[in-house]
C-alpha cells in the first residue's frame, strides 16, 4: 500500500470536510471530557468512602436531664450505669471488634460544638446540659456497628447507638447520582460523536465518487479505498480526545490538587497518578470508536 498516496488522500478529505471535521472534534472533546470527570468522579468517592467510613465512629450517647427518648426517663445517666456500659465496651464478647473508645463529658461535648459551629448564632443557647455525654468507640471494621448496637442499645443510662456512616451515605449517595448523571451524558455524546464520524465519512466518500469510482476501475483494493476514510475519522477523534486529555489534566491540577486539596487538607483527593491512568483510557476510546464507526460508514456506501 503506497502511504503517501493514503495520507494524501486523508488531507484532501480533512480539508474537503472541515466544518464537519471541527464538529467531530468538538462533540468528541465534550463527551469524552465528560467520560473522565465521571471515572474520576467515581474514584474519587471510592476514595472518600474509604477514608472516612473506615474513621467514621459509633457513638453511644447516653440520657440527659431533659431525655425521655430510647431508654430515658428524664434523669441523667448515673454514674453506676457509666461504669456499666464501660464495662461492657471492653467485655470479651464487644472487645475483638473494637480498636478503641474513650468518653466524652458534657463539657467537652459543648467546647468541640462551639469550634465546629463558631459563627453559628445557635453557641449562644446551647447550653453543657443540653448536650449528651458520648462514648465514642472506633471499629476494627467500621461494617460491623451492628454488632455495637444490639449490644447497647437497651442498656440503661443510653440515649441510642449511632453509626456515622449513616450521615456520610447522603453525600455520597448525591456524588453517585452526579458521576451516574455524568455517564449518562457522556454516552449521548459519545452516540452523537459515533454518528457525526459517520456522516462525515459518508459526505466525503460522496464528494470523491468520482475518484473512489476510477480506482475500482484501476482495480484498487476496498482495503485501499477505505483506509484514507477511517484514518480521517481516527484523527479527527484523536485531537478531540487529545483535548478531553488536556481538560481533564488542567482540571485536576488546577481545581482539585489547586484548590480543593488546598481548602481541605483533611479530605483526600484524587491526583495525577489516577488522572494519567484516564487520559490514555480517554484517547483508546476516541481511537477505537472513531475507528468501528468510520469502517461501518464507508463499508456501507461502497456496499462492500
Amino acid at each position: 500500500m503506497r502511504l503517501g498516496l493514503v495520507f494524501s488522500e486523508v488531507g484532501s478529505g480533512l480539508k474537503r470536510n472541515l466544518s464537519m471535521v471541527v464538529s467531530v472534534v468538538l462533540v468528541t472533546f465534550i463527551s469524552l471530557t465528560f467520560v473522565g470527570t465521571a471515572v474520576l468522579l467515581q474514584m474519587q468517592i471510592n476514595q472518600m468512602k474509604g477514608y472516612w467510613y473506615d474513621r467514621a465512629q459509633v457513638a453511644v450517647y447516653l440520657c440527659t436531664d431533659t431525655d425521655t427518648t430510647g431508654n430515658c426517663t428524664g434523669a441523667k445517666a448515673t454514674t453506676g450505669q457509666k461504669d456499666q456500659i464501660e464495662a461492657q465496651l471492653q467485655s470479651s464478647t464487644l472487645k475483638p471488634y473494637i480498636q478503641r473508645s474513650y468518653f466524652e463529658t458534657q463539657q467537652q461535648a459543648y467546647e468541640r460544638f462551639k469550634k465546629q459551629f463558631a459563627d453559628s448564632p445557635a453557641t449562644e443557647f446551647v447550653q453543657p446540659s443540653y448536650l449528651n455525654e458520648t462514648f465514642w468507640v472506633n471499629l476494627k471494621d467500621p461494617s460491623q456497628a451492628d454488632v455495637l448496637k444490639e449490644s447497647l442499645s437497651n442498656q440503661a443510662g443510653v440515649q441510642s447507638v449511632v453509626d456515622q456512616r449513616g450521615y456520610l451515605q447522603p453525600i455520597f449517595s448525591v456524588l453517585n447520582a452526579a458521576s451516574y448523571t455524568a455517564i449518562g451524558i457522556a454516552v449521548l455524546m459519545l452516540i452523537a460523536a459515533v454518528l457525526l464520524i459517520a456522516t462525515t465519512i459518508r459526505l466525503s466518500a460522496f464528494s470523491r465518487r468520482r475518484e473512489l469510482g476510477i480506482m475500482r476501475l484501476v482495480g484498487a483494493s476496498n482495503r485501499f479505498i477505505q483506509t484514507p476514510f477511517i484514518l480521517e475519522g481516527v484523527i479527527a477523534a484523536l485531537v478531540g480526545s487529545v483535548l478531553a486529555g488536556g481538560a481533564i489534566v488542567l482540571i485536576v491540577k488546577v481545581f482539585v490538587r489547586g484548590y480543593l486539596a488546598e481548602n481541605f487538607a483533611s479530605t483526600p483527593f484524587v491526583g495525577m497518578s489516577e488522572t494519567y491512568f484516564v487520559v490514555p483510557l480517554l484517547i483508546v476510546i476516541g481511537a477505537v470508536l472513531a475507528a468501528l464507526s468510520a469502517n461501518v460508514a464507508i463499508r456501507r456506501y461502497l456496499k462492500v
